[in-house]
């Protein structure tokens, strides 16, 4: 059979019927089932700024952000202007020649990173840049094992899900790579027992995100970094969702002024346009590549389309002063979310984040699969953390205005009083 172009050209103007169709028929008719029950059962059609619209026109306040990746909300037109022009030039990489947008990013990235992280490795997502830290780990250290903590998410490729926190998404797949610990997240005398001597590295995420929005103390960074420098082991600051601005600052470890060995960052690179990982280290972990440059590579990752979205997003962050807009927007927010959870404490446990990256916890898993329907009913965005459903999220991008925190947190308002009609206990 050959793929008519009047096929192709059908799919600008898709049904929902159809759609559903082929989802079901050639992708996964359980995620199909899924999205129905969580209210998602809509097509995606177009998208800009904080908005996105369905096949009827309807629009959506987006608080979700693709779970960190819109920053600067979708089709920021400084992003798209930059790739469109890259198109016109070159698309990806011959791989034989020296890449001058690569190089650029890997410079700007060592101008805003901590002290010491000023080298870049350049893959497409989150979970390839934390793949890079642990084989990059285990040759500068000579050791093997990993050490995480309880709720961590660091991506679901083989080694990014070993040394993840959650059982669940583990076991299917066992035997991973071993020997790996986790220990409580906020722990440091846990920590302290697990770092032994055939410990590579500590994966940490400065504020876990799909463990439910958990922040990590100023001081138990500081006493993360000194413990990992008493030990000789690496430390990998995942920061693919937390980076960037997202909590108040470029990076979320800028909060304690620590420097980790290796960063990972993804998501919101991108600009919301590319897809883009980096893997940023420091002199101690790059020597593990030292004379072997090609022993870990990726024939996409760093291609010309990606880093030219990349420098844009850098540069649209650095110019709309994004970081501090993640801090006062941020405050409005969080302060928003915490007289909803006193006006319902029967349905709110807590609130909690840093800057942009908020989450509500319920006392229990329904509530928070309730107000993620009846948010998207009004028509409001939001999604529940991986590690933690009973813990909803707030992402929206980091240029959100007054108003459209106004609109989100009407919808929750009105959908916390459906769901303890629905669910709860009376007032």
């Amino acid at each position: 059979m050959t793929i008519s172009t009047q096929n192709i050209l059908e799919l600008d103007t898709p049904t929902l019927e159809e759609i559903t169709r082929y989802y079901r028929d050639h992708i996964s008719p359980d995620l199909v089932r899924l999205l129905r029950l969580t209210g998602f059962g809509a097509l995606e059609m177009s998208a800009e700024g904080c908005w996105v619209v369905d096949q009827n026109g309807r629009r959506y306040l987006d608080f979700s952000g693709g779970y960190g990746v819109f920053s600067l909300g979708h089709r920021h037109p400084k992003v798209v202007a930059a790739v469109k022009d890259q198109l016109d030039k070159i698309a990806l990489s011959s791989r034989v020649f020296l890449n001058p947008l690569q190089a650029k990013l890997a410079h700007q990235l060592a101008k805003v990173c901590p002290e010491g992280l000023e080298y870049s490795f350049f893959s497409n997502s989150g979970t390839e840049a934390i793949e890079a830290s642990l084989k990059m780990a285990r040759l500068a250290t000579g050791r093997r094992a990993f050490v995480s903590t309880h709720g961590s998410y660091h991506g679901k490729t083989m080694g990014s899900l070993s040394v993840s926190g959650r059982e669940k998404y583990k076991e299917p797949f066992e035997p991973l790579i071993k020997p790996f610990q986790a220990v409580p997240f906020g722990d440091l005398e846990a920590l302290d027992a697990a770092l032994t001597e055939d410990v590579a590295a500590f994966l940490l995420e400065p504020i876990q995100g799909e463990g439910g929005i958990h922040v990590a103390a100023d001081e138990y960074l500081r006493g993360v970094r000194d413990l990992c420098t008493q030990r000789g082991v690496l430390w990998i600051a995942d920061e693919v969702q937390c980076g960037l601005c997202r909590s108040g600052r470029w990076f979320a470890v800028d909060w304690a002024g620590v420097s980790p060995d290796i960063m990972t960052l993804a998501k919101s690179l991108g600009g919301g346009v590319m897809p883009i990982g980096a893997t940023v280290f420091n002199s101690q972990a790059g020597k593990a590549y030292k004379g072997r440059p090609l022993l870990h590579t990726s024939t996409f990752g760093g291609n010309p389309l990606a880093c030219r979205a990349a420098l844009a997003s850098l540069e649209v962050m650095e110019n709309e002063n994004l970081a501090e807009n993640a801090c006062l927007s941020g405050q409005v927010l969080k302060e928003g979310l915490k007289r909803l959870a006193t006006s319902y404490p029967d349905l709110v446990r807590d609130v909690r984040g840093r800057g942009l990256m908020l989450g509500m916890e319920f006392h229990e898993d329904k509530y928070g699969g309730s107000l993620i329907f009846e948010m998207v009913k009004r028509d409001v965005i939001a999604v529940y953390t991986l590690n933690q459903p009973r813990v909803i999220r707030f992402e929206p991008p980091l240029n959100v205005g007054r108003e459209e925190i106004e609109t989100a947190l009407n919808a929750l308002q009105e959908s916390l009083a459906e769901t303890r009609r629905r669910l709860g206990k009376s007032e």
